[in-house]
C-alpha cells in the first residue's frame, strides 16, 4: 500500500532524454549559470526529506476568482504558456504564507511533457518521472521586473504540480486543451474564450498543505538560481486524450522542411549538491508503493502508440 492520501500511479515507460546538440546537457556551455550548484529540477527522494513544521498552509489570493478579462495562451517555441499578466485583476493573484519569504504575484503558467514513448515531468518522485508537470511562476512583490527578481535567491516562487493519467478527462483543463489547436506553431497565441479559476487547475484544496520545498532555479536558460520551489505531493488527474493533445498538437519553431512536434520539453533532474528538500508539515515523507493500480483498459491505452493528429 502507498502512503495514506498519496494515490500516485507510476507508469513504467521508457525515459526519453533529449540528446541533441544544444539540449539541456549543453546549456551550461551556452550559459554558465546553467551549471550552477542550485539547479532545477531535482529528484524528490522521500526517504531523505527533512520535515519542516514551519511549512504550513499556503495563502492563495485571487486563485478562487475568474478574472474579468481574458488570458492569452501562447506557443512560445518551447512550451505552452498562459500569461496571467495584463489584467487589473492580475495584481491580486498571489501567494504567501507556507514558509514563503514574502508575497508573490502570479506571472504565468506553463507545462512540460514527454512523448508517445515516455513521461515528461521535470521533477521526479523517488526516481520516477510522471506524465506531465505544471509550473505557475510568481514574482516577489517587492521587485518590479523579472530581471531584478532574478538577481535574488527569493526573487521568484514557482508552484509545481504533477499529472497522472486517469480514465476520465479533467473538465477543468478543457479550455486550455481546446485552445491548443489554435497555437500549433511557434509564435501563435489565442485569447481563451472563457475564464476559469486558477484553483481548479491545482490538486484538491484539502491536499494543498502537502508539498515539498527547496531552493532552486528556472529550468530553462538562463537557469537563474532565484526560485523558491513548491512541488505539491498530490498529482492532478488528466485523461490520456488530454495528454495526447499536448504531445500531438503543438510544434517547435520550424528548423527544416518537416515541422517537429513539441515533445520531451523537459529538463532532466539536476544534482542536489548540498541542498535539502523539505517536507511540509502535512506532507508524506516516507517512500511507499503506488496507491492503486491501473485498470487493464487504461494500461493498454497508455502502452499503445498515439494516433496521428488530424
Amino acid at each position: 500500500m502507498g502512503p495514506q492520501g498519496l494515490g500516485i500511479t507510476f507508469v513504467t515507460l521508457p525515459l526519453v532524454i533529449r540528446a541533441a546538440a544544444g539540449g539541456p546537457s549543453h546549456w551550461k556551455e551556452l550559459k554558465a549559470t546553467c551549471g550552477g550548484s542550485k539547479q532545477s529540477p531535482v529528484n524528490i527522494d522521500r526517504r531523505r526529506l527533512q520535515r519542516d513544521s514551519g511549512l504550513g498552509d499556503i495563502v492563495f489570493e485571487g486563485y478562487d476568482q475568474a478574472p474579468p478579462g481574458k488570458w492569452r495562451l501562447v506557443n512560445n517555441g518551447h512550451t505552452v504558456m498562459l500569461s496571467l499578466e495584463g489584467e487589473p485583476a492580475s495584481e491580486h493573484i498571489a501567494i504567501s504564507g507556507g514558509g514563503l519569504p514574502g508575497r508573490y504575484r502570479a506571472l504565468q503558467l506553463h507545462f512540460h511533457w514527454g512523448s508517445p514513448a515516455g513521461n515528461g515531468s521535470e521533477h521526479t518522485l523517488d526516481g520516477h518521472q510522471l506524465p506531465m508537470e505544471l509550473h505557475i511562476v510568481h514574482i516577489n512583490a517587492k521587485y518590479r521586473t523579472l530581471g531584478e527578481a532574478k538577481g535574488h535567491p527569493s526573487g521568484l516562487a514557482v508552484l509545481g504540480c504533477f499529472f497522472q493519467v486517469s480514465e476520465a478527462p479533467n473538465p477543468n483543463y478543457n479550455t486550455i486543451v481546446s485552445g491548443l489547436r489554435n497555437i500549433s506553431h511557434a509564435g501563435q497565441s489565442v485569447d481563451l474564450a472563457s475564464t476559469f479559476r486558477l484553483s481548479t487547475l491545482l490538486p484538491r484544496a484539502s491536499r494543498l498543505s502537502r508539498y515539498y520545498r527547496y531552493q532552486g532555479s528556472l529550468t530553462t536558460p538562463d537557469c537563474s538560481e532565484a526560485v523558491v520551489w513548491t512541488v505539491f505531493e498530490e498529482p492532478v488527474d488528466i485523461s490520456w486524450a488530454q495528454l495526447r493533445a499536448f504531445v500531438n498538437t503543438v510544434y517547435f519553431p520550424a528548423s527544416g522542411a518537416v515541422p517537429l512536434k513539441m515533445t520531451n520539453n523537459y529538463r532532466p533532474p539536476q544534482p542536489l549538491h548540498s541542498r535539502k528538500v523539505f517536507a511540509s508539515r502535512d506532507a508524506t515523507s516516507s517512500r511507499g508503493c503506488p496507491g492503486h493500480l491501473l485498470s487493464p483498459l487504461l494500461l493498454l491505452a497508455l502502452l499503445s502508440p498515439l494516433s496521428p493528429s488530424p
